[in-house]
């Protein structure tokens, strides 16, 4: 199962459309990134994919095994609209009364105890160690996160989705189900969109929280905009998004369309670019993820000597965090989110977790990476504390 929601921001090259697909038909690698016209796809790659695309390794200890690839083909697909829904499948006459008896009540249990899996004191340490690299050359910036998780004994996944798309609605938020396995994601940034033969990437690199009335609005907008530190940053990855890009487009068909563009979302004005590129019909589906994936707002520059760093200064597997979330449509277009401001959970194993990360320069702050990474987590640790 899975369901999307644009909640009505206004955004560059659109939200997310409001989407839900049901099914059970699990797809192997060679099923998701086949030519097939007419077959919706929709799921998850997780960041760990990057291990067979790259000579690369994840050693790093889970929380609980997740797919490096979790697709379905879906059975039931229709799109929400203020008028109702469409469908083009022919729906069961009991869906609707399913669907009643599947929404939670105020009672469901959304609260569990979380901690955070690394110290103040040794992220701090990580962070030095990683301008330590960039001084010797080795990273220009690296999208270094760090995860909290949790244990419960009971624990409602869409319950929390309601809740949560209450407290941080956003263009990219999720549901999604495979078995016990759960992602629920209020994320706020595009990974990769196609519409025909052009490609629309908006990474995100920059964040300043809200102010508490209009003037400071203005204020911390203005400040995001003007910050040095957070255009260097998006400018480092957007110009790795625009060298990604290059390799699966047209030459001479990637352009920056916006650069440094300041987005308001609920809790933090992010600064985000897009870049768009228009890649050759035969271009493949497969070609394209491997060319672009794991996207460089979670990896950092240069993107593969950087991976190897952050592998070895984190201490958790990403999993699907950081990976993308999205779906295929039956004409070989798709949009596909980066999984951040979400939670993970495995039902079964009666745990959840979910990662913050921010980009370490040369000139960062770590207290203040600290700091921002506490922003990021708000939403998510109000809902699981019950604040």
């Amino acid at each position: 199962m899975a369901y999307f929601e644009g909640n009505g921001h206004s955004y560059t090259d659109s939200r997310f459309e409001n989407l839900f697909f049901a099914g059970n038909e699990a797809l192997n690698e060679t099923e998701v990134f086949e030519n097939t016209p007419g077959k919706e796809k929709v799921g998850i790659l997780g960041y760990d994919f990057k291990n067979q695309i790259e000579k690369l390794d994840s050693e790093n200890p889970e929380f609980f095994p997740l797919p490096d690839l979790c697709f379905f083909e879906p059975e039931l697909s229709f799109q929400v609209t203020e008028n109702g829904f469409y469908s083009k499948n022919k729906l069961p006459e009991t869906w609707l009364d399913e669907l009643a008896n599947s929404i939670p009540s105020k009672a469901s249990s959304l609260t569990c105890t979380v901690s955070p899996q690394i110290s103040r004191e040794n992220y701090l340490a990580k962070i030095k160690t990683i301008q330590d690299e960039i001084r010797d050359g080795n990273t220009y910036e690296a999208n270094f996160c760090q995860a909290f998780y949790g244990k419960f004994d009971s624990w409602d996944p869409i319950a929390a989705y309601l809740r949560l798309n209450e407290l941080s609605k956003m263009p990219f938020s999720g549901l999604f189900k495979a078995k016990n396995q759960w992602l629920v994601s209020a994320s706020p940034e595009r990974f990769l969109k196609k519409e025909g033969n052009q490609l629309i990437a908006q990474p995100i690199k920059g964040t300043i929280h809200r102010g508490r009335n209009e003037q400071e609005d203005a204020e911390n907008q203005q400040a995001l905009l003007a910050s040095e530190k957070e255009r260097a940053e998006n400018l480092m990855i957007t110009d790795l998004t625009r060298n990604d890009l290059a390799r699966v487009s047209k030459t001479g068909s990637v352009r920056v369309e916006e650069l440094f563009g300041i987005y308001p979302f609920p809790r933090v004005f992010q600064m985000i670019s897009t870049v768009s590129s228009e890649i050759n019909p035969s271009t493949s589906l497969r070609d394209i993820i491997y060319g672009t994936f794991p996207m460089g707002s979670m990896t950092g520059a240069p993107k593969i000597s950087t991976m190897k760093i952050i592998e070895r200064e984190e201490d958790f597997r990403r999993g699907w965090f950081s990976g993308a979330y999205g779906w295929i449509d039956e004409d070989g277009d798709f949009d596909f989110s980066v999984v951040i401001r979400s939670i993970i959970a495995d039902l079964d194993a009666k745990k959840l977790y979910f990662g913050v990360g921010s980009a370490i320069t040369i000139d960062a702050d770590a207290r203040l990476e600290y700091e921002e990474c506490a922003l990021k987590a708000q939403a998510i640790l109000e809902l699981l504390r019950g604040n």
